[in-house]
């Protein structure tokens, strides 16, 4: 008997194998292939808009993604550094084989952990709660919960123009029998597509005809644990920029007939967010060219990753296409683009915890709810396993708030808006962005990390005492003044820094809120050492202190609602004062929370009001 079974291996599957294997689970791993396990199916990178902050939030909470792109990354990058500070994001280009065989390194050696080679096809429930998993070779495995993270193999079908084959990744398999089972247990089940670009070897790329994208100089690791000063980071290599052309859209537009996707052939639908070449094509049809990143899979490989050019063309039409770009006229291409279509379960069927309200017990995380992207499946396998393990040990689940982090923003999305289309993180679906930074997960999550008891004490009270000395440096600089003269001005600012009209003394607090102030130049120009750690975030702290304040009072605000439970028991479809649209979205989504049901689209202030009402209504009820 186990506690927690996971199904498949991927991003989802290892940061919820480990979760519940560290929380003292007794945890069997299920994958249909062992030498695949952490595989990057699609872009070799870890991080990016907004999913940058997501990989420091499981790190905050003990997650391992964060710690292994460190070890593992070849070229670092902090993207957004020209906009404000709330948008700042790491990234990372990874080894991939070495980003691979660390974590199943690390998965082997995880005591509470069994890892198996075979493909799930059923699970077994037994009034309403789960029971045990069946695997297609017939093995019987009895356990208390289960955590679905299947990526795209669920009846995965993969397409490259008129070829199909029954497989989830390229020369990999299908699982064509596992949501057959889920369907059985009730839970709707629905199709997805998605798509990955070409693979080159790198010897035949004309780079002189390619625009050269440096690593940054100074390393920002994603986990809180390294420490950029004595971590030994690998070898860091240039990613490189090339671009479509006409003669590349020409032949697109010639060959979209072939396209499965616009054929007709495809059914499920793909994301709006990453599309192929063909939807770009079609879609931004005025524009002249677009750009592609061409970026290395390893130190010790020659391939190369398009990235920006998937395409479910046939395989002739995709050598033509990439003949006719920039540098890659006499490429080879070594794996083909393809689309990839999948089944996956409509996350409104999910608690914000991930468990299924049909199942007791049975989690899903990652693709299998909709969404794309490692960092988006590793955030949910990691929160669907310390649930699956709280479960287990007779806890209540831990639920972040969108007020609190990503990690809560795409719970909250997932359950309540649903994904129509492959759901992606971006930075403008946080309302509460500015307080919810990349610099500053561990202030915000480590909390539960430590509940859940993935997160030690000792680091949790190394992360008090760093904020400590933070508040301390802020005080510091909200008292200390500054004599600004012409050579100071000089050093701190620029053309449009707003320093001109200052005349002799100022704070350096409010020196560094004026417009084009940069607090390193002024500490540079005032004292020698610092630590630039700290140094950003106090300085993010002062700048945005007003900002801040207000979106504070705006979190207690919608604190309120989110604390506010809707009973189990209440009847949606019998409150005839509230509109037709409210009552049958809220009866399919039963939301936890009167928060929750504010968010959802269909339901307005005033179905609301009249929620509130029948919820007190039920409290009075209860009491007499």
């Amino acid at each position: 008997m186990f506690d927690v079974v996971v199904i498949g291996a991927g991003h989802a599957g290892i940061e919820a194998s480990l979760a519940a294997c560290r929380m003292g689970m007794n945890t069997l791993l299920i994958t249909g292939n062992i030498d695949t396990i952490a595989q990057m199916s699609c872009n070799p990178a870890i991080g990016g808009l907004a999913k940058g902050h997501l990989v420091r939030e499981i790190d905050a909470l003990g997650g391992q993604m964060g710690r292994t792109i460190d070890d593992t990354g070849i070229h670092f990058k902090m993207l957004n550094r020209s906009k404000g500070a709330a948008v700042w994001a790491p990234r990372a280009q990874a080894d991939k084989k070495m980003y691979q065989l660390k974590m199943k390194e690390i998965l082997e050696k995880e005591k509470n952990l069994s890892i198996i080679q075979d493909v799930v096809k059923k699970i077994e429930a037994e009034n309403g709660d789960v029971t045990a998993v069946i695997t297609e070779r017939d093995m019987r495995h009895e356990t208390k919960t289960v955590v679905i993270c299947t990526g795209t193999f669920l009846k995965g079908l993969i397409h490259i123009g008129a070829y199909q084959q029954k497989s989830g990744r390229l020369a990999d398999f299908s699982s064509e029998y596992l949501s057959d089972s889920l369907r059985e247990l009730g839970l709707d089940v629905k199709r997805l597509k998605t798509g990955t670009p070409q693979r080159l070897n790198g010897d035949t790329i004309d780079f002189s005809k390619c625009e050269m994208q440096k690593p940054d100089e100074r390393i920002e690791p994603f986990s809180f644990l390294t420490n950029r000063n004595t971590h030994t980071f690998m070898k860091q290599i240039p990613c490189w920029i090339t671009y479509t052309n006409q003669r590349t859209h020409e032949i697109i537009r010639n060959n979209m007939h072939r396209s499965p996707l616009y054929s007709g052939v495809i059914k499920g639908v793909g994301p709006r967010y990453c599309p192929s070449i063909e939807d770009k094509v079609k879609r931004f049809a005025e524009k002249e060219r677009h750009q592609l990143f061409l970026e290395p899979e390893g130190l010790n490989t020659n391939e190369y990753y398009i990235n920006g050019f998937s395409s479910s063309l046939p395989e002739e039409v995709q050598l033509e296409m990439v003949h006719s770009i920039a540098g890659l006229e006499n490429v080879h291409v070594m794996r083909p683009a393809y689309a990839v279509e999948y089944d996956f379960v409509p996350p409104t069927q999910l608690k914000s915890s991930y468990e299924t309200k049909t199942v007791r017990g049975l989690f899903h995380a990652g693709q299998i709810n909709g969404t794309s992207g490692y960092e988006e499946a590793a955030a949910q396998g990691l929160m669907a396993g310390i649930n699956a393990a709280r479960k287990v040990q007779g806890k209540d689940p831990i639920i972040i708030q969108r007020s609190e982090g990503y990690m809560g923003v795409l719970s909250d999305d997932l359950v309540t808006k649903g994904a129509e289309e492959p759901y992606r993180m971006f930075t403008s679906r946080a309302e509460h962005r500015l307080v919810l930074r990349q610099d500053n997960a561990d202030l915000r999550l480590m909390k539960y990390g430590l509940e859940a008891g993935l997160v030690s004490r000792d680091r949790f009270e190394m992360m008090e005492e760093k904020y400590r000395h933070i508040d301390q440096y802020i005080g510091e600089l909200k008292s200390r003044s500054i004599v600004v003269t012409d050579e100071v001005k000089k050093a701190i600012g620029n053309d449009d820094a707003d320093i001109h009209n200052i005349k002799g003394k100022i704070t350096i607090e409010k020196l560094i809120k004026r417009q084009g102030v940069d607090l390193k130049k002024v500490m540079q120009a005032v004292e020698g050492d610092f630590d630039e750690d700290l140094l950003s975030i106090a300085e993010m702290e002062i700048k945005y202190e007003g900002y801040i304040r207000k979106d504070n009072e705006r979190i207690e605000r919608v604190k309120r609602m989110d604390e506010k439970v809707i009973p189990d028991t209440i009847d949606y479809l019998s409150i005839s004062a509230m509109k037709r649209e409210a009552r049958e979205k809220l009866f399919k989504i039963r939301p936890q929370t009167v928060g929750q049901a504010m968010r959802i689209s269909g339901v307005d202030p005033a179905d609301i009001s009249i929620l509130l009402v029948h919820i007190e209504s039920i409290r009075r009820n209860t009491e007499k």
